[in-house]
């Protein structure tokens, strides 16, 4: 069988770049960082090193230029990582080059976000397609083990079988294997909730739905802030691609909010810059810092202590419940929510319920089970997976209230509640975990 012996990343000073190659060197592989200039390689092997907290042993990383070094570390490459922007025209002017320069079994790998797999090697030779495939690591690498496996049609089994080797073994991903569809999985579910809620929040305001679809739900993050950390441009590249490449019930939830938009155009990319912000803005430094908040009806800033009022009453009661630890405490936070009947409620059902349809409803389309959904959200996003609410709710309960919010009901869910059994199936994770009562 072949094996992963010597990768090298394309595009390494990139911030992907260099966090995916500081990941392989850390684990002992010879990895060769290139870049436009050599100084760009060189600043990247030392970002890695940072990365890597003294793991990488001296002379793993060795660093070169597209012009002077493509050529010689083509040449003995089991692996190609391309990690240049997210673009499909610079990345097929890339593998064009790469293509006339590999090894007939090397393997070339994007690092696309969900860009399509098939069409940045369709005008690749028959060698390259078969040796072409997909590997979205989540940012950041080195603390989020989630990562996505995604081949296309022409691409050769055997080389599929020694890059998920590679990841799993080699690098200890968490590996799940995605259909070359718009997104993949991780995104495609991730930021639909993400872009639904920013579109909320220029109706209900962007405190108030942080506080509402919290850590306690399950998500580590609150979804604004999310963004922020993500950064708009991004956020946008995303939902963009996904508005239009997709078409189905979440359609709506892809379009790009127009404040955003405007946001973006005024250069608000969230936490990346700073002094302008995104959802949330720090004024000056140290103790006189003050925290904004950007009302999203009007483009400007209010301080954050002139948003925040006490939690609502259905947030604190659901913390209340994790904090207690009874049924879990998670079982007994959804149980609040289910119970409840105040405005609130309805609102944050009607999100996590659009997760459950939507996640577990891309079960046999973009991946073979609903295991693989669950892992991606929990090991690339570190979210509750769909099958921890549908446990928690109650497979039948979770049916009512789908059909009640007029949601398609996964097939997943109504096995599960045709047979009884829990829907989550990764007995190592604690499904606590995800919640927390901060």
């Amino acid at each position: 069988m072949r094996s992963i012996r010597k990768l090298v990343v394309v595009g390494a000073n990139g911030v992907m770049g260099a966090a995916a190659g500081a990941v392989f060197a850390a684990a002992g592989l010879p990895t060769v960082f290139l870049a436009r200039s050599q100084d760009k390689a060189e600043a990247a092997r030392a970002r890695a090193e940072h990365l890597a907290k003294g793991r990488i042993a001296p002379g793993t990383i060795s660093c070169g230029s597209y012009g002077s070094d493509l050529g010689h570390a083509l040449a003995d490459a089991d692996l190609v990582l391309e990690t240049v922007a997210e673009d499909a025209a610079i990345k097929r002017g890339l593998f064009a080059l790469i293509d006339r320069l590999r090894n007939a079994d090397t393997i070339v790998a994007t690092g696309t976000s969900g860009l399509s797999i098939a069409s940045l090697c369709a005008e690749r030779s028959a060698s390259f397609r078969r040796n072409f495939l997909g590997i979205h690591l989540f940012n950041p690498p080195t603390v989020i083990v989630g990562c996505e496996l995604i081949p296309h049609a022409a691409t050769d089994p055997g080389a599929v079988a020694v890059v998920r080797d590679f990841l799993t073994r080699g690098v200890g991903r968490e590996v799940v294997e995605t259909s070359d569809t718009p997104g993949f999985a991780g995104n495609r579910v991730g930021f639909r909730l993400l872009n639904e809620v920013a579109q909320l929040a220029e109706e209900h305001g962007v405190v108030f739905l942080d506080q509402l679809v919290g850590p306690h739900t399950g998500r580590s993050l609150p979804p604004l802030a999310t963004i922020d950390l993500v950064g708009w441009d991004v956020h946008k590249a995303i939902v963009d691609h996904l508005h239009t490449a997709t078409h189905d019930l979440a359609h709506a939830q892809f379009q790009l909010p127009a404040y955003l938009q405007a946001g973006i155009d005024r250069g608000h990319l969230g936490r990346k810059t700073r002094d302008k912000g995104g959802f949330y803005r720090t004024e000056g430094s140290g103790p006189t810092a003050r925290q904004l908040v950007l009302d999203p009806a009007t483009g400007d800033y209010r301080p954050l202590a002139e948003l925040t009022r006490p939690l609502p009453p259905l947030v604190e009661a659901m913390k209340a419940a994790i904090r207690s630890g009874r049924d879990r405490g998670y079982r007994g936070a959804m149980e609040v929510l289910c119970a409840a009947t105040c405005p609130e409620a309805e609102l944050l059902r009607r999100i996590l319920l659009g997760y459950i349809s939507y996640g577990l409803g891309l079960v046999g389309e973009v991946v073979e089970r609903p295991r693989d959904i669950d892992r991606i959200m929990a090991f690339g996003f570190h979210w509750a997976p769909p099958s921890v609410l549908v446990d928690a709710i109650g497979p039948g309960r979770t049916i009512v209230l789908l059909e009640r919010a007029r949601l398609p009901v996964p097939r997943a869910v109504l096995d599960a509640a045709v047979h009884q059994r829990a829907l989550f199936d990764e007995p190592r994770v604690d499904r606590a975990r995800f919640f927390a009562a901060a």
